[in-house]
């Protein structure tokens, strides 16, 4: 097929598209279909596979076995330029716009052909045309960084549009907007299809937004094409048993009974969202000792906001936190007093430093104590080095040397690490954050028997995941998050995957 962009919407199709990454299989035999003016929602949990098969389709991988097809023709994506010259842009889920720069000076500078000395007044007089053609307006005099998310979103838009492109790929692209914004962003992109002026494929969580705005959906499950066809032809229960597949197994590991007393309480909590738009409010939450409470939720929805709130990292705007009935500030020596202790998510950027040793990482709990729990002065060489070899032979860390850079290890043994030293001593309650993301399956079942462990013993658990296997197999009770709030509670006897997913999504 040419290089010559259409003009009009245009049908794009992948046609027994899989990729492998080694021997691990990202997108398995998929096909689909996004017809010329459609709005096209691609569902699927985190991991499913619509990152990869979108990127396939960008040719920023090339995928192993497949083709694509542009208008029916075959089409070569070898790199990301070639898609553009065929038609195809990509919105980002997060912007990509120069905060700097004004809202003119971005899309003329996103053109290949862009003058290396501008005459802004044509160019002005060029924008000020194309915009006139627009069904939304966007403050061009005005730099990004002065925009609110909702004109950010719609210049993103913008700027595919006026680089000529007519099929946009939309990456969830209302993460960062409030409900209104959303509405109005995703009406004008619904609008547009219609008039036959552009062709939409919109990866999205949210239920609400796919039987709103789009006309097809297609479901991704571990790499494979599960279902889809006509919105109005399949029901929220079909897309969330899809999406989910069968309810995992609760985990058979030996759950001992145990007593349970309030440990960490979260009353009327609040506080600003990582995009300054919108507030995370959490009106009651109760963690017992001896349960693992699971928090499930879609990316985005909340859950990192509260492991910083519960880490000192995010300041609450209203509301308090109780730690054994006792007002808690997130101070470092208020969680040594009350034994309250962290597992964040990729332990290597957040709970590490990657330069130091294994053994000094190790130490981190235990380095600046003396005897009888008092403050030392000078560190402790040899108890340093008596924790780490402690600390590496019962959580089976694999490492050359107690000296090695922790950096070095792998993941899974970075991650038994981490979790050694923190359930190290008396433990009274642990926040967990997605402890087994990118693991292997060893890994992955070592961690969750640690975890289990320290749940029998009296521990109190708050595990945050975005796996929901994980938070089924785990959990003792289940919140789910949505739009920075608690939205379902169950416990784990009455659990079920379809009706989780579909509060996961907004629509419960």
């Amino acid at each position: 097929m040419t290089g010559r962009k259409p003009r009009g919407a245009i049908t794009v199709e992948a046609v027994h598209m899989t990729m492998k990454f080694g021997d691990f299989t990202a997108l398995d035999d998929v096909s689909i279909k996004i017809r010329a003016g459609s709005f096209h929602a691609l569902l699927g949990e985190n991991g499913a596979g619509k990152s990869t098969l979108v990127k396939c389709i960008m040719g920023f991988y090339h995928a192993t076995s497949g083709e694509m097809l542009v208008e029916g023709f075959d089409a070569q994506m070898t790199d990301p330029k070639a898609a553009q010259e065929l038609g195809l842009g990509m919105v980002y889920q997060h912007f990509t716009l120069v905060p700097s720069l004004t809202g003119a000076e971005n899309l003329v500078i996103s053109r290949a052909d862009v003058p290396a000395v501008i005459d802004w007044r044509a160019e002005r007089a060029r924008l000020d045309a194309f915009m006139q053609t627009m069904p939304f307006s966007v403050p061009l005099d005005q730099p990004v960084s002065r925009m609110a998310a909702g004109e950010k979103q719609k210049l993103e838009i913008v700027k595919q549009l006026y680089l000529g492109n007519r099929f946009l790929i939309l990456d969830e692209p209302t993460s960062v907007l409030t409900p209104a914004e959303a509405d109005e962003v995703l009406g004008y992109v619904r609008a547009m299809t219609r008039a036959g002026e552009i062709t939409v494929l919109m990866i999205t969580h949210k239920f609400r937004e796919v039987t709103a705005f789009a006309d097809e959906v297609s479901i991704l499950r571990r790499g494979q094409y599960v279902g889809g066809g006509k919105v109005g032809e399949i029901s929220i229960e079909e897309m969330s048993r899809a999406m989910m597949g069968a309810a995992p197994e609760v985990s058979e590991r030996n759950r001992a009974e145990t007593v349970k007393t309030p440990v960490l309480t979260l009353k009327g909590v609040k506080a600003v969202d990582s995009s300054g738009l919108k507030t995370i409010e959490i009106d009651a939450v109760t963690l017992h000792s001896g349960e693992i409470l699971g928090i499930a939720g879609i990316s985005g929805n909340g859950q990192m906001e509260l492991m910083e709130i519960l880490t000192g990292q995010r300041r609450l705007t209203g509301g308090e936190i109780r730690l054994n009935g006792q007002p808690f500030g997130m101070t470092r020596a208020e969680a040594r007093a009350h034994k309250l202790r962290y597992l964040p998510e990729e332990p290597l950027r957040n709970a590490c430093a990657p330069r130091m040793s294994v053994a000094e990482n190790l130490a981190f709990r235990m380095f600046d104590e003396g005897p009888g729990g008092r403050s030392a002065f000078w560190k402790d060489g040899r108890a340093i080095a008596r924790n780490a070899t402690a600390l590496i032979e019962a959580f089976k860390v694999k490492t050359a040397s107690p000296a090695a850079r922790i950096a070095s290890l792998s993941g899974g043994n970075v991650q038994r690490a981490v979790l050694g030293r923190e359930l190290s001593g008396e433990v009274d309650a642990l926040i967990v954050s997605n402890p087994c993301f990118g693991l292997d399956f060893s890994a992955v079942s070592a961690i969750r028997d640690r975890l289990i462990e320290a749940r029998n013993t009296g521990t109190a658990i708050l595990l945050i995941s975005e796996d929901l296997d994980e938070i089924m197999e785990l959990s003792d009770r289940i919140l789910v998050m949505s739009e920075g709030r608690v939205s379902f509670e169950t416990p784990i006897e009455t659990a079920n995957v379809t009706e989780l997913g579909q509060h996961m999504a907004g629509h419960g």
